[in-house]
């Protein structure tokens, strides 16, 4: 090694030095799709802003992405997954997953991202599928005396209508659109995964999951291990970790903090639900 390279490592950066190796720390945490109130899910509009941050760090060594989300919106997923790959290529830099209590469905389809994707022996990885779910009420409004009126313009503007009956029909148009989602999932799996996949597709799909160890046996993720072990064993025990966080938002007050609310009440059933899925 040339004597100005050891120099080098022993100035300070403002002097010449030797900078550290750099990787930007994204945390994607929560509901991935528009969940409205205060807390806004993991969304293009919500996130895009962060992932550019990630990415603009200089000089930037890699990019880290700390998952822990049960899924979401689908195209909402796929659209993350696709902004992080477009940048990843732009910058030409690699990317890492590290998947914490929850990577699963589209919390899964975000780690799909990264060249490589490690996750807590503990964690729960998975959910290759597609899920929809609701409620029917038309024997509730029945008995309380609600008729329902309901105008439309087109045969099926009312499919799956929670106040009326079930319709056959209507399950399955449902269905078909769930395996169209699905495929396009699956596809997503092996072009990122590809031949690191060692279980078989009717494993693979069924829509179960995993602990992060039997996720390694089976080609979906890369190893076990926590985000400082794994970036320090990379790339040295003097690798600095940039957090990218968001801005801190003002407290809404008067009618909008009320609208919050009550948005946010509704946004975390539907969030328990989800995570509950996964014993969490």
């Amino acid at each position: 090694m040339p004597l100005t390279d050891v120099l080098r490592r022993f100035l300070p950066i403002r002097l010449g030095g030797i900078r550290p190796p750099t990787v930007a720390v994204l945390r994607l945490d929560g509901i991935i799709g528009a969940m409205g109130g205060l807390r806004p899910g993991l969304s293009i509009p919500s996130t895009a802003g962060l992932i550019e941050r990630a990415f603009s760090v200089k000089p930037l060594t890699a990019v880290a992405l700390v998952i822990n989300s049960p899924g979401g919106a689908a195209a909402q997923s796929a659209l993350l997954h696709d902004r992080i790959r477009a940048l990843a290529e732009e910058k030409k830099v690699p990317v890492f997953a590290f998947c914490e209590d929850v990577a699963a469905s589209g919390g899964y389809m975000l780690a799909l991202a990264a060249d490589r994707i490690y996750a807590h022996p503990m964690s729960i990885v998975g959910s290759i599928g597609v899920i929809s779910g609701g409620f029917g009420f038309e024997k509730a409004i029945e008995k309380l005396g609600i008729e329902r009126r309901i105008y439309t313009a087109g045969a099926n503007k009312r499919r799956l209508d929670p106040f009326l009956p079930e319709k056959a029909e209507d399950v399955e148009r449902l269905k078909e659109l769930q395996a169209d989602i699905h495929e396009g999932f699956k596809a997503m799996v092996v072009a990122r995964r590809g031949a690191r996949l060692t279980g078989s597709p009717d494993e693979l799909f069924t829509g179960d999951v995993w602990t992060g160890t039997r996720a390694v046996d089976l080609g979906l993720t890369d190893g076990t291990g926590d985000i400082r072990s794994k970036l320090r064993a990379e790339y040295g025990p003097k690798v600095r970790l940039v957090p990218i966080a968001a801005k801190r938002r003002l407290f809404p007050l008067g009618p909008r903090l009320a609208r919050g609310l009550a948005a946010d009440a509704m946004g975390a059933v539907e969030a328990r639900g989800l995570w509950s899925r996964f014993g969490l």
